[in-house]
């Protein structure tokens, strides 16, 4: 591995992972609500990664979390860094990930990632998925645990992204998924009902 590859991770790695982890555990108890990774915490850019996606996979990666990239993110750095500061496995098969780290060409076909099983849900993979922004497309309503009634979000996904979601969410198996843009992260567990807005574009 070339020493120039590497770039820094977190200043402190012990209390800046523990923030984004609670990021993220906010991001999931509150479906729809974006999460701001303050700028203090977030590491220095990684060519190719929002500074959210860089410190989520810090934060939630290590060595028995097999990772799975897409091409876009399938890179000599990025592999060479992520590699190095988590100790994460890359795997070229999906079935074997526990994380994914998607970008928006790649989520028409949720096919071959592990949705878990009845007894153990929670070995399931889990989607970091990679926006241009957290704003911008056709209006839906989300219903179900950590939302009172139901939170409307706009995110710029195509309907086949939701139909393929749907059609592998199966409750308790199924892929819970986390946001991702700049520095903000919005959380969409498997638990959540998504509903488009009628009449929407």
């Amino acid at each position: 591995m070339s020493a120039t590859l590497l770039q820094p991770a977190f200043a402190d790695p012990v209390l800046d992972a523990q923030r984004s982890f609670r990021a993220a555990l906010k991001a999931l108890a509150g479906p729809g609500v974006t999460q701001s990774l303050l700028s203090a915490q977030t590491p220095p850019h990684l060519e190719g990664l929002a500074s959210a996606s860089h410190a989520l996979c810090l934060a939630l990666l290590d060595i028995d979390t097999p990772l799975w990239l897409a091409p876009k993110f399938d890179t000599q750095a990025i592999r060479a860094n992520l590699t190095f500061h988590c100790g994460c496995p890359i795997v070229s098969d999906r079935q074997n990930a526990r994380f994914a780290l998607l970008d928006d060409s790649q989520l028409h076909d949720l096919s071959g990632f592990d949705l878990g099983n009845d007894r153990y849900p929670d070995q399931s993979c889990t989607l970091l998925i990679q926006l241009p922004s957290l704003q911008g497309g056709r209006q839906v309503a989300l219903r179900g645990p950590g939302i009172e009634t139901q939170n409307h979000v706009s995110l710029p996904l195509q309907e086949a992204f939701w139909e393929a979601r749907e059609a592998h969410n199966d409750f308790p198996r199924g892929i819970d998924v986390f946001f991702l843009a700049g520095s903000e992260l919005m959380g969409l567990p498997r638990s959540t009902q998504v509903a488009f807005k009628k009449g929407g574009a």
